[in-house]
Order: structure tokens, then C-alpha cells, then sequence
């Protein structure tokens, strides 16, 4: 099944893949979803209304991974190293459940500023 999903963030659109997780599916359940970024390295991540436990956390992820932060509520979309970072690896605060990733170039999102209202939603085709 294709679950894909439009993330606006200020003057940044992307288009993104949900995989069939878990984690995924509540997310994709809850859209559309309205909040303000935070910013971390070469991360964009935001609280949303989703509580799920780690299933299948990777404590490194790949370049425009979608990500679920479980101590923080938190969506998460990764375009370069963060402040964890060894070298050129891409880790987050602590494990994330992998949710999808980002169609086309993930580093658009170096843009985005803290406090930039995003808003993922379902989007057709």
C-alpha cells in the first residue's frame, strides 16, 4: 500500500514515502498534523500526537529517513549529520522507529528554521 505524504515547512514542500511500520500506520492514521519545528544539526523534528514505544529503533539512519523519536513524541526528518554524529553518519538524540523517507533531495529542509509551522498530510498520488 502507498502512503504518501506531503510535508510543508515554511517555503519547503517535499513529498515522502510512509512504510508499512507500526509506527507508520498511527502516524499516517493521524494526519493531517500541524506543528512548530525544532531544529537539531541537520534534523527537523516536532512533537506529535503519537505515543509509541521503540519497535525496531536504529540508533544511525540514512539520509532523508522520517523518523519516530519515542522520548520525545517526535517526528524527525534527517538530512545530514547531528550534533551525535561520528563523522559522516547521521544519529539521533537515541534510537528512532524509522517511518518512511523523503522522495527527491531530503537537504531542502536545511531551510527550516526553528518555529516554521509544518504540516504533514496525506497527499494523492
Amino acid at each position: 500500500m502507498s502512503r504518501q505524504i506531503r510535508i510543508r515547512a515554511g517555503n519547503v514542500t517535499a513529498l515522502a514515502e510512509l512504510n508499512d511500520s507500526r509506527t507508520a500506520t498511527l502516524i499516517w492514521n493521524a494526519l493531517p498534523i500541524e506543528a512548530r519545528a525544532s531544529t537539531w544539526g541537520d534534523e527537523v523534528y516536532f512533537a506529535i500526537p503519537a505515543t509509541v514505544a521503540e519497535d525496531d529503533a536504529r540508533a544511525v539512519v540514512e539520509l532523508g529517513d522520517l523518523g519516530y523519536w519515542p522520548p520525545g513524541h517526535a517526528f524527525c526528518i534527517f538530512y545530514g549529520p547531528t550534533p551525535a554524529s561520528r563523522g559522516s553518519e547521521i544519529r539521533p538524540a537515541s534510537p528512532v522507529n524509522v517511518v518512511g523517507r523523503v522522495s527527491g533531495d531530503p537537504t531542502v529542509f536545511r531551510r527550516v528554521t526553528a518555529g516554521t509551522r509544518v504540516v504533514l498530510e496525506r497527499s494523492e498520488g
